[in-house]
């Protein structure tokens, strides 16, 4: 039942007394507030993830006093009570983009139109004569050709002793005994994984081309293939491992046939990424687990920067290995801010989570200035430009952390920022390194993409070949192959590799695109 209401009766004579009740009730109020407010904040956030824009960008910074939030909001609303002044808007005149010109390596087809001949004479009787042309040009798709190879194996025989017989061999197949060509297969990984078409997909697109080719047979190709691979995934692995800086980061995966697990349940993708510059190395793991165990295993023998969130088990490793340095994500942080933000709804005024946003885009300006000088000029060009901001940002989070209640979405923000903070700032330390995981995160994008379409992977055999096709494809594009051009190439090599030195020539980070031959 609820709790009657308070009357005169019931408040004591003792002052002392009244003034603990008195207390009681505003630290209940203060209370009650805090969590109506957390409760909105959820709400909001929740309603903008469902229906609004996922993009973090932001209006421009105004141009508010960022550590005495109060005097800013006052002059906001003295502006807010100015008269206002006329503005003078420019007519607008659209303006018709110019078409960018067809790339100059597709082949073309010449289709001349020509003036019927009673048009070729002129209405004084002269016949017109040619004086040049116009060209325009079209694109053109001719949706997936089928063809068929034929292997023809040519026999001979000895007619002088009638003993000896000898049959051409066929070249080595990537997958033996089945009538998958290297072709056929680079291009059912490259739409499945790079495109993100699921395999049943696939298969009404080629039943309208005139093929039957079941799901369940490119599914075990597919399998078939990250085996396949495996060598060359184990040689990029010592490549990462071999350079001082990776990042890390992971995202989930639904298995429905793993031993002693229901269906439902979450696996997940490991994603690192790293190598030397110029040889990018992206690399997925598939494991049931998102505890320390496959993250320790993936970096066992490393020494060097990890870049990161701040996903406990990573500062666990880091506990473990005075090798491992880690470096903070000022993207993770900044995407807090952006919730807050967001969370204050329609009619939410210049706070505490927009100064923050305002004052890491500040930093991450400086990075777009200095995105392409080399590492030693950058890190002489962030000490002058970007200590000092964070310097900034460092002091107003000394000022803002005790005003702010812990349990909203700003306090989180806050929180977080202020027990990531001795790695966020690590990326001054090295022009090498980058101000947030973005890099690792781009890479994870084509996956969720296509998690979206294929929803889940039926047995972890699956799972853990998609691992070993996505790497591979994501690596290559690091590299600046073309996605099929690069695996047609592959899979007709590899069966053919004989020793450590042919697969190294394969690997996407050795192999120019340049001397990948066209198809």
């Amino acid at each position: 039942m609820p709790a009657r209401p308070l009357s005169a009766a019931d408040l004591p004579d003792d002052i002392e007394a009244l003034k603990r009740l008195v207390l009681t009730q505003l630290a209940r109020e203060s209370h009650y507030e805090a969590e109506l407010s957390r409760l909105r904040e959820a709400l909001n956030l929740a309603l903008i993830k469902r229906f609004g824009r996922s993009s973090e960008k932001l209006p421009p910074p105004e141009q508010l006093g960022l550590f005495n939030e109060a005097e800013a909001l006052v002059e906001t609303a003295e502006a807010e009570q100015a008269p206002e002044t006329p503005i003078e808007v420019p007519a607008h005149t659209r303006q018709r983009g110019k078409r960018a010109p067809l790339p100059e390596y597709l082949p073309r087809e010449r289709i001349t139109h020509d003036l019927p001949e009673a048009e070729k004479t002129c209405s004084c009787g002269c016949t017109l004569t040619r004086i040049g042309e116009e060209t325009s040009e079209q694109l053109d798709v001719i949706p997936a050709r089928v063809r068929v190879l034929r292997h023809v194996r040519l026999k001979y025989a000895c007619k002088a002793c009638e003993e000896t017989i000898k049959t051409a061999p066929l070249p080595p197949q990537p997958i033996p005994k089945s009538n998958a060509s290297p072709g056929l297969l680079a291009h059912i990984v490259t739409v499945k994984y790079q495109d993100a078409l699921p395999l049943a997909r696939q298969e009404q697109i080629l039943q309208r081309a005139g093929v039957d080719i079941p799901r369940a047979t490119t599914a075990r190709w597919m399998i078939q293939l990250g085996e396949a691979i495996i060598p060359l995934i184990e040689r990029l692995r010592i490549e990462l491992l071999a350079y001082d800086i990776v990042q890390m980061d992971e995202t989930r995966i639904q298995v429905l046939k793993e031993d002693g697990r229901e269906p439902s349940s979450q696996s997940f993708m490991w994603v690192q990424r790293g190598g030397p510059p110029g040889r990018a190395v992206i690399l997925f793991h598939y494991d049931p687990s998102r505890g320390q165990q496959p993250a320790t295993d993936l970096l066992e023998g490393y020494r060097g920067y990890l870049q990161c969130d701040g996903f406990d088990v990573y500062g666990a490793i880091a506990a473990k290995s005075p090798e491992i340095r880690l470096i903070g994500c000022f993207a993770h942080a900044r995407r807090k801010f952006h919730d807050a933000h967001k969370g204050q709804g329609k009619n939410r005024k210049p706070g505490k989570a927009k100064q923050a946003l305002d004052l890491i885009a500040r930093l991450y300006g400086v990075e777009k200035a200095l995105k392409d000088v080399d590492p030693e000029a950058r890190h002489v060009q962030r000490q002058i430009k970007a200590r000092p901001i964070l310097d900034e940002i460092h002091a107003w989070l000394a000022q803002a952390l005790p005003e702010v209640p812990p349990s909203t979405l700003t306090g989180k923000a806050l929180t977080y920022l202020a027990n990531q903070w001795p790695k966020l700032i690590g990326y001054l330390d090295d022009g090498r390194l980058a101000i947030d995981n973005n890099a690792c995160e781009r890479a994870i994008r084509p996956f969720v993409i296509g998690r979206r379409n294929w929803l889940f992977a039926d047995t972890p055999a699956g799972a853990s070949a998609s691992a070993n096709l996505y790497s591979l494809i994501e690596t290559a594009k690091a590299n600046g192959h073309e996605p099929y051009r690069y695996l047609r190439h592959l899979f007709t090599a590899l069966p053919a590799a004989s020793c450590d030195k042919d697969i190294g020539s394969l690997l996407p980070t050795r192999l120019r695109p340049e001397d990948v031959p066209e198809p």
